[in-house]
């Protein structure tokens, strides 16, 4: 016969029980539950975005993206690349009404572009969010027309903020948001949504040959974009006059000088009659302070030469063949981009 009694003593401390495994399909439900109600509240308000004749040849190709509706009357939040120069645009929401529309301006900078659409009102919009709030880790949910797939969701995380990423201008966008919510060509435009269904992010860029790494402009700098754009219909920025690059500063020269720096802003053409030709600036100066900003390099000082500095005479500092010199120097202000 099988003895089934303990041999274990009653003061033993009897075995800890198994933990509860956690309830996966209640996880998921409310995974599920989250981008489904960040689609419902804002699938409405994106819509596509065409270019182009409606009547197309083959000599004649359009675009297509997406773009986020930001107003009742008819406001669109896009990228300027998907807008380009094309004189023509249309609007197609989610329930097939199509509009024509027409730019209200565009920040080749920042990669962004303002519509507006002209034969609607009442449209369903979303709001812009806080992109300062936002925490690595947390849910997006990115929706658009990728590969011209309509009202396609995707969503994923913040994979990173603060990112660095070129625009088209050769400017430097700050305050990027990096994302592993899937995009493709189409996405462009569209936004990157939180899970309280505010607009954090608008879509910009992929990496080509990369897995899983996407980026969004930050909705404040979009607010900030959209602001400036509404009041002067354009972004407004400082000018100096001047084509440059990042270089090293010689060791020698730094401690000579007293500074610091060990990069600098190397200049490398003058712009005649500009504000940097009458300072009396040098192909070959190395600019290393700004309006009591150190400056290391090119992105520095194109960060630098923001609206707060327009026609503000500045104190710049440079090195000039190894020694310290300090220049004043008047900043105007820059040309609106204009749409070639």
């Amino acid at each position: 016969m099988l003895d089934f009694t303990s041999d274990i003593s009653g003061d033993a401390p009897s075995p800890a029980p198994e933990p509860t495994p956690a309830d996966d399909q209640a996880l998921l439900d409310a995974y599920s539950h989250a981008v489904i109600g960040v689609t419902s509240r804002v699938g409405p308000a994106v819509v596509r975005v065409e270019t182009g004749p409606k009547v197309r040849s083959a000599r004649e190709r359009g675009g297509l993206g997406s773009g986020i509706v930001i107003s009742p009357d008819g406001l669109v939040l896009t990228n300027s690349h998907v807008v380009g120069s094309s004189k023509e645009i249309r609007l197609r929401d989610t329930e097939g009404f199509v509009t024509d529309a027409h730019v209200l301006g565009v920040d080749p900078d920042t990669d962004l572009a303002l519509l507006r659409a002209d034969g609607a009102r009442d449209l369903r919009y979303a709001s812009l969010g806080n992109s300062k709030s936002l925490r690595r880790g947390q849910l997006v949910v990115a929706i658009g027309n990728p590969l011209g797939f309509e009202s396609t969701v995707t969503a994923g995380v913040v994979s990173a903020l603060g990112r660095s990423i070129r625009s088209v201008s050769g400017r430097t966008i700050e305050d990027v948001i990096q994302t592993d919510a899937a995009l493709n060509p189409g996405n462009s435009g569209g936004p990157l949504v939180s899970s309280a269904a505010e607009v954090i992010g608008i879509n910009t860029a992929i990496i080509s040959g990369a897995q899983g790494i996407c980026f969004a402009v930050a909705s404040n700098t979009a607010q900030f974009v959209l602001s400036e754009i509404i009041r002067h219909g354009y972004v407004r920025r400082a000018f100096i006059g001047v084509a440059g690059q990042t270089a090293p500063i010689p060791r020698r020269h730094a401690v000579v000088a007293g500074v610091d720096n060990t990069m600098g802003a190397l200049l490398a053409q003058i712009e005649p009659d500009s504000p940097a030709a009458k300072a009396g600036l040098l192909p070959g100066d190395v600019v290393i302070k700004l309006d009591g900003v150190e400056i290391n390099g090119v992105d520095d000082l194109i960060r630098a030469l923001d609206r707060d500095r327009i026609g503000r005479t500045l104190a710049m500092d440079v090195l000039r063949m190894g020694r310290l010199r300090g220049i004043d120097i008047h900043p105007v202000e820059r040309k609106p981009a204009a749409r070639e």
